[in-house]
């Protein structure tokens, strides 16, 4: 299976300030500082106490659209770029400008915590991806929205990080190599894959 990254947000609150979705970083932070400006919601739920949060809902999630996606990877595999240069440490310096952004005490807000936030309303977007869909569907009492990442400037190309979540495999010294081949047969086919996309949404396989 596999998920991709985005913005979750508060469409009520859109709606009540007056924003539109935003394509591009000038108007991605042109919509925080009004929510910030209003006051009555906290513009972004995001903690870095789980520091994989924020390498995941931050890094990952806006990175693409740096090192163009795919074109990037394959340039470090193939030792053409280092994580040293500008794609690649630009997006560090955006997730630093989200600093006013996080709310009070963000330093000590854990992944439970960013996600109590939102659900309850007390902040207007989430910095995530599609494997909340389901747990938010269940506890948000508003509509909900998604936007990509935006572009550094409009008319960019926009990339979206979808990466594996779950992976199978079969032990060489399995006594049960026969039953298990047709269990991983089975995984792999179109049945389940439309079984596991309807079970879960926001998980791709």
């Amino acid at each position: 299976a596999s998920v991709i990254h985005g913005f979750i947000y508060n469409k009520d609150a859109f709606d009540k300030l007056g924003i539109k979705v935003p394509t591009t970083n000038e108007e991605f932070y042109a919509a925080l500082d009004k929510i910030k400006a209003d006051g009555t919601y906290i513009p972004m739920a995001m903690g870095t106490k789980d520091l994989w949060e924020a390498a995941t809902m931050g890094y990952q999630n806006i990175g693409p659209n740096y090192w163009k996606g795919e074109e990037g990877r394959q340039a470090l595999i193939k030792g053409e770029q280092k994580l040293t240069d500008a794609d690649w440490v630009e997006p560090y310096k955006e997730l630093a400008k989200w600093k006013p952004y996080l709310g009070d005490g963000f330093e000590a807000q854990t992944y439970p915590d960013s996600q109590n936030l939102f659900t309850l309303g007390r902040a207007a977007i989430y910095p995530a991806g599609s494997w909340e869909i389901a747990l938010f569907n269940t506890q948000a009492q508003f509509k909900m929205g998604a936007f990509p990442p935006p572009v550094q400037k409009a008319g960019d190309t926009c990339y979206i990080s979808d990466h594996t979540d779950i992976g199978m495999g079969l032990n060489a010294a399995s006594k049960n190599a026969d039953a298990a081949k047709k269990f991983l047969s089975w995984v792999a086919s179109p049945d389940f894959a439309t079984i596991y996309a309807n079970a879960l949404p926001g998980f791709f396989s």
